[in-house]
């Protein structure tokens, strides 16, 4: 799994802010799939639920 890089411009929106998926408060941040979340929501919820790793 790669990780993001939330520095890219790619996932800033510059046409305003919406509204957080996780928190409702208001977030110029896009994620990967163009979903608007802070960084920090985002990245307590992978904490929460760590992604399932193939089984090899």
């Amino acid at each position: 799994m790669a990780l993001l890089d939330w520095r890219s411009p790619e996932h800033y929106d510059h046409t305003g802010d919406q509204p957080c998926l996780i928190c409702t408060k208001p977030t110029p941040l896009r994620s990967e799939r163009g979903k608007p979340v802070h960084k920090v929501c985002a990245e307590d919820w992978i904490d929460r639920h760590p992604p399932e790793e193939d089984g090899a």
